[in-house]
């Protein structure tokens, strides 16, 4: 991934599709730990840790983690304290619900507005909790407690959220969105995940969470070719 342009590398031991199960904090401790003091020990990358467990965060962190990516945006016990602490950039998703029922029933008044207020609204408790403003990554969540059209409209408005001055992640390679609109498996939605994730980076994403890392490099390097003309 690194040779086809990631320079982020993110690693999670448990799972957050829809309907998985949630795992120990000793299972994902024993997942996690020893990739990424493997990553660090061999690669000179950003090594990202998907997790919401405040000891997962600061084992991680103490083997040379950069990055929290928390889809639970820190509201896990001790998780934003720990961070603080940690003082390390961080990522806070919005999700409805939790992955084992997420995609129950979604339902926003709207999607939009709704999702930029849960993210406001985090923000201003993790600032007031001591976490620094250039720290802060916002992700709306794509395909988190979200029905297709909802992850159409926040993709249609991204460049909304890119508006108060924190650095948007987008992920939405390969997810159930692109797949309803293609109508094809997992592992045939790559030109479909490139074509959102230059829509995303189009509308001011900062980061793109893939994982057909030289087709996505490709298509951006054309995009900003063309831009740059």
């Amino acid at each position: 991934m690194l040779e086809e342009g990631a320079t982020i590398i993110d690693i999670g031991g448990e799972s957050t599709r829809p309907n998985a199960d949630e795992v120990s904090e000793q299972e994902e401790l024993h997942r996690v730990v020893p990739v990424v003091e493997a990553v660090r020990n061999r690669f000179d990358c950003w090594i990202s840790v998907d997790s919401s467990k405040a000891v997962v965060m600061r084992e991680a962190a103490n083997v040379g983690m950069d990055l929290i990516n928390d889809i639970r945006a820190l509201q896990e016990p001790n998780a934003l304290e720990t961070a603080v602490k940690l003082a390390l950039p961080v990522c806070i998703m919005h999700m409805q619900g939790q992955p084992r029922t997420m995609q129950a029933n979604p339902y926003y008044e709207n999607v939009v507005q709704d999702v930029l207020a849960f993210l406001q609204k985090r923000t201003n408790e993790c600032l007031s909790a001591g976490i620094k403003k250039e720290n802060l990554i916002w992700d709306m969540g794509f395909g988190f407690g979200k029905s297709v059209q909802h992850n159409y409209q926040l993709l249609q408005n991204l460049n909304e959220f890119c508006k108060n001055g924190y650095p948007v992640l987008a992920g939405l390679s390969r997810k159930s969105m692109i797949g309803a609109v293609l109508d094809k498996p997992v592992d045939q939605r790559i030109i479909g995940s490139a074509a959102g994730a230059l829509i995303a980076a189009q509308k001011g994403a900062k980061i793109l969470r893939v994982h057909d890392v030289a087709a996505t490099s490709d298509m951006l390097k054309v995009w900003q070719a063309t831009e740059n003309a």
